[in-house]
């Protein structure tokens, strides 16, 4: 999501929902993923919106030192690197500008992606200024969408990955939940709370499907975040930032490295 934009961070915030990881690694898988390179690809949670230290270089992509694809790549070394994740990025944008750098000699690829597709910018601004009922109306939309159209599209990103990386470790990673329940926490009611959360919950679950119909590990962060989410007393993650609404409901530098790297790591 490009932080410059309101739909940038609404689109990623119902991706919060982690699903598990769906096998352990021992560090020995670690160090043969670091044998080969190593490409990142996805939107921005990927790229470290939320987390600072921008690369400048990166421009409106927004990747970060502190995003987890940097930090594994600082701590194992691999062959190659590429840092391909862009703030924003959907389905298509990851076939069309993300998967040039990947080949025969890739060895662990990891990616999120998916929550922009399902546009769910009028889903937030709903839920954010609007009833209970109506916040649910547009989440209902939202979940019909990924229902019917996402898997396809999830599908062709899949495949082409594999096409291109033959070899290649894939981790497919959910994205953590946003609200810790059952809290006093001002901001959006406990209804809507657990409306995001359920279908957040809804949006991984068909991630995790197609990544485990083509043999890549799913990685969840819902554990790793667990006592982390917003309401929590030790949230790694944002709120709505109004002085920089980009960042509103992705990962702070310790969601990055605490949430999403051990996940990686546990994976590769």
């Amino acid at each position: 999501m490009r932080r410059s934009r309101l739909t940038g961070f609404v689109t990623s915030f119902l991706l919060a929902a982690g699903l598990g990881l769906t096998g352990a690694a021992s560090a020995q898988a670690g160090t043969t993923a670091a044998a080969g390179g190593y490409v990142a690809l996805g939107d921005s949670y990927s790229s470290g919106v939320g987390s600072g230290s921008y690369i400048s270089s990166s421009g409106d992509c927004d990747r970060s030192t502190k995003a987890y694809p940097y930090l594994w790549n600082a701590a194992h070394s691999p062959s190659s690197f590429a840092f391909n994740a862009c703030s924003g990025a959907k389905t298509d944008d990851v076939l069309a500008g993300q998967l040039g750098s990947l080949n025969s000699a890739t060895s662990l690829v990891s990616i999120t992606i998916g929550g922009n597709d399902a546009g769910f910018a009028d889903v937030m601004t709903t839920c954010v200024l609007q009833s209970d009922s109506a916040c649910i109306s547009k989440i209902n939309t939202a979940r019909s969408y990924v229902a019917n159209t996402l898997p396809g599209k999830l599908d062709t990103v899949y495949d082409a990955i594999r096409a291109k990386a033959p070899s290649a470790k894939v981790v497919v990673i959910g994205y953590p939940r946003f609200y810790l329940l059952g809290q006093t926490c001002l901001g959006l009611s406990e209804t809507k709370r657990s409306a995001i959360n359920d279908a957040s919950d809804y949006l991984n679950a068909t991630v995790k499907t197609r990544a485990g119909a083509h043999s890549f590990v799913f990685g969840d962060v819902r554990t790793t975040f667990s006592g982390h989410e917003i309401c929590s007393a030790n949230s790694w993650l944002h709120s709505v930032n109004w002085l920089d609404i980009g960042e509103s409901y992705h990962p702070t530098a310790a969601g990055q490295s605490g949430g999403y790297l051990p996940v990686l790591t546990n994976a590769a």
